[in-house]
């Protein structure tokens, strides 16, 4: 059986470490807020090649509060612009936050249209979230100009793209804060929830570090109630714990080898299935594509994977329900998004992560040809 992803070869070669490392922090008496936590931020932001960070409990948290950081959500006619085509965390968490949702179409890329966004603007619109979908950075020079031009905030949903760059600058570092996730399927995934929030305000990073704990206040000894149980702002419970931190800092050392083991399937499943009916990956100009997710399109994809999975082959749609016709989030319900419920409909991704060999991606693709050929 070919699985879509796994860890278990990789907790294989990394289990005498990662047992010894989790033994250690045990033994420390150390749960929360300790030496782990502080090395995992500090090396996270130095690979990231960014200036200020804080761990937190999960993607998702890193999302909410990064929009209530700046004051987004306040006033429940706040509108966020963002995509259709994302995973639900990133729409949960405006509506979490007390904004609403606006949805911009996507290009051939399945990245956030910068010439939708535009006419998308209203007097309500506080900030856009671009999405770095599958691994590719959003063309955030665009985006950032349109931010500027029309004084909004941009959050960058960075879960899908640790380490990928646009015009040789990390993802997270282009707007006012950037969010990333851990979950165990990430690019850098530890074995439970985690997530980052990037940003290069110190006035917003004091209040994302009092606002993942309760708002309580961790690094401000003018205020007497300087790390002191007291609320001074309403705040989450959303903390990277010892032992994941502890994870994550030996993950976060193999990180480079992870990449460039996803670039290579990625090169292999293009040489392989170039030539098929099958609509490939495009890879833009002036980007690092870090391949979170090998994402093709076919208009028999459902019959494929029927074929596929007799085969004992495991294949996942990411994504196949548009957020914008999930009735948790169907606002608008004439609202029409032309190329993302076209791509919906044909768009499957093929089995990648850093343990998958190489003849299990040739004997796969293989397979997926013969199918593909015969359908």
């Amino acid at each position: 059986m070919i699985k879509n992803w796994s860890y278990l070869e990789e907790y294989k070669k990394i289990k005498k470490k990662l047992l010894s490392s989790v033994d250690k922090t045990l033994k420390s008496g150390v749960l929360f807020f300790g030496k782990e936590l502080i090395q995992f931020e500090k090396s996270f932001l130095k690979f990231n090649k960014l200036k200020y960070g804080v761990a937190v409990g999960s993607g998702t948290d890193a999302l909410i509060i990064a929009l209530k950081s700046i004051n987004i959500g306040n006033k429940n006619t706040d509108e966020v612009i963002t995509v259709s085509n994302t995973a639900i965390p990133t729409v949960s968490a405006i509506k979490s936050a007390g904004a609403n949702a606006v949805f911009a179409d996507i290009g051939s890329d399945y990245l956030i249209n910068p010439d939708e966004i535009q006419k998308l603007i209203t007097k309500n619109t506080k900030a856009i979230i671009p999405v770095h979908l599958y691994g590719q950075a959003c063309d955030m020079k665009k985006i950032c100009t349109i931010a500027k031009k029309n004084n909004l905030k941009v959050i960058e949903d960075c879960a899908q793209a640790q380490g990928a760059k646009f015009n040789n600058k990390s993802v997270g570092s282009f707007g006012d804060l950037g969010c990333f996730s851990f979950y165990p399927t990430k690019i850098l995934g530890g074995y439970g929830d985690g997530g980052f929030i990037t940003t290069n305000s110190l006035k917003t990073l004091n209040k994302i570090k009092r606002m993942r704990f309760y708002g309580i206040e961790q690094n401000n000894k003018k205020n007497k109630f300087n790390k002191k149980y007291y609320a001074n702002e309403h705040g989450f419970n959303s903390r990277l714990d010892e032992i994941h931190a502890s994870i994550l800092n030996i993950k976060i050392k193999k990180i480079k080898d992870y990449i460039n083991k996803r670039k290579k399937l990625a090169r292999i499943y293009s040489k392989e299935l170039k030539g098929t009916s099958l609509v490939l990956p495009r890879v833009n100009k002036n980007c690092n594509h870090v391949f979170h997710l090998y994402t093709v399109y076919h208009r028999k994809r459902d019959l494929i994977i029927n074929k596929l999975k007799k085969k004992k082959i495991l294949i996942n749609i990411y994504y196949q329900f548009p957020i914008h016709k999930m009735k948790a989030y169907n606002i608008k319900k004439k609202l029409y998004l032309p190329i993302t419920e076209r791509m919906s409909k044909g768009i499957f991704s093929l089995p990648l992560y850093p343990e998958l060999k190489y003849n299990e991606v040739l004997k796969f693709t293989k397979i997926l040809k013969r199918i593909i050929a015969n359908i």
